[in-house]
Protein backbone atom coordinates (compact mmCIF):
# COMPACT_ATOMS: atom_id res chain seq x y z
CA UNK A 1 0.00 0.00 0.00
CA UNK A 2 1.19 3.70 -0.74
CA UNK A 3 1.84 5.38 2.17
CA UNK A 4 0.77 9.27 1.62
CA UNK A 5 2.97 11.83 3.61
CA UNK A 6 1.13 13.10 7.07
CA UNK A 7 3.13 16.08 7.20
CA UNK A 8 1.10 17.03 3.80
CA UNK A 9 -1.75 14.90 4.05
CA UNK A 10 -4.07 17.22 6.64
CA UNK A 11 -6.72 19.06 4.52
CA UNK A 12 -5.44 22.60 5.89
CA UNK A 13 -1.11 21.12 5.14
CA UNK A 14 -2.49 20.18 1.66
CA UNK A 15 -4.66 23.21 0.79
CA UNK A 16 -1.35 25.43 1.91
CA UNK A 17 1.72 23.38 -0.13
CA UNK A 18 -1.10 23.11 -3.05
CA UNK A 19 -1.34 27.17 -3.06
CA UNK A 20 2.03 27.42 -2.38
CA UNK A 21 2.85 25.01 -4.91
CA UNK A 22 1.56 26.85 -7.93
CA UNK A 23 4.59 29.99 -7.63
CA UNK A 24 7.72 29.79 -9.31
CA UNK A 25 10.33 27.92 -7.92
CA UNK A 26 11.98 31.55 -7.36
CA UNK A 27 8.80 33.16 -5.75
CA UNK A 28 7.12 33.66 -2.09
CA UNK A 29 3.82 34.83 -0.86
CA UNK A 30 3.22 37.15 1.83
CA UNK A 31 1.46 35.44 4.87
CA UNK A 32 -2.09 38.21 4.80
CA UNK A 33 -2.42 37.30 0.91
CA UNK A 34 -2.05 33.57 1.66
CA UNK A 35 -4.29 33.65 4.58
CA UNK A 36 -6.67 35.24 2.56
CA UNK A 37 -6.66 33.02 -0.33
CA UNK A 38 -7.15 30.17 2.00
CA UNK A 39 -9.66 31.76 3.94
CA UNK A 40 -8.38 30.86 7.41
CA UNK A 41 -7.60 32.48 10.86
CA UNK A 42 -4.35 33.50 11.13
CA UNK A 43 -3.61 31.31 13.90
CA UNK A 44 -4.88 28.08 12.40
CA UNK A 45 -2.37 29.21 9.40
CA UNK A 46 0.65 29.52 11.95
CA UNK A 47 0.18 26.21 13.34
CA UNK A 48 0.22 24.70 10.18
CA UNK A 49 2.92 26.32 8.75
CA UNK A 50 4.91 25.77 11.62
CA UNK A 51 4.59 21.95 10.88
CA UNK A 52 5.27 22.38 7.45
CA UNK A 53 8.51 24.43 8.55
CA UNK A 54 9.08 22.05 11.05
CA UNK A 55 9.60 19.44 8.27
CA UNK A 56 11.67 21.47 5.88
CA UNK A 57 8.50 22.30 3.31
CA UNK A 58 8.32 25.81 3.83
CA UNK A 59 10.60 28.46 4.03
CA UNK A 60 9.66 31.59 6.20
CA UNK A 61 11.40 34.75 5.82
CA UNK A 62 10.32 37.85 8.52
CA UNK A 63 11.60 41.07 7.44
CA UNK A 64 10.29 44.73 7.06
CA UNK A 65 8.79 46.98 4.24
CA UNK A 66 9.56 50.52 6.06
CA UNK A 67 8.90 50.32 9.64
CA UNK A 68 5.92 47.28 9.06
CA UNK A 69 6.98 43.44 9.77
CA UNK A 70 6.05 41.24 6.45
CA UNK A 71 6.23 37.34 6.26
CA UNK A 72 7.21 36.28 3.07
CA UNK A 73 6.20 31.96 2.77
CA UNK A 74 7.77 29.17 -0.15
CA UNK A 75 8.01 25.66 -0.61
CA UNK A 76 11.78 25.09 -0.17
CA UNK A 77 12.91 22.64 -3.00
CA UNK A 78 12.12 19.46 -0.29
CA UNK A 79 8.79 20.63 0.27
CA UNK A 80 8.30 20.88 -3.63
CA UNK A 81 9.36 17.06 -4.10
CA UNK A 82 7.47 15.78 -0.97
CA UNK A 83 4.32 17.84 -2.57
CA UNK A 84 5.04 16.24 -5.87
CA UNK A 85 5.53 12.50 -4.36
CA UNK A 86 2.34 12.84 -2.61
CA UNK A 87 0.33 14.21 -5.87
CA UNK A 88 2.19 10.58 -7.18
CA UNK A 89 1.06 8.58 -4.07
CA UNK A 90 -2.24 9.62 -4.03
CA UNK A 91 -2.80 8.98 -7.93
CA UNK A 92 -1.63 5.39 -7.35
CA UNK A 93 -4.01 5.26 -4.09
CA UNK A 94 -6.86 6.50 -6.81
CA UNK A 95 -6.14 3.58 -9.18
CA UNK A 96 -4.54 6.21 -11.92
Amino acid sequence: MVELDPVIHAAARLRITAALATLEPTESITFPRLQELLDMTAGNLSTHLRRLEDAGYVAVEKTHKGRTPVTYLALTPPGRRAFDAYIEALRAVLGG
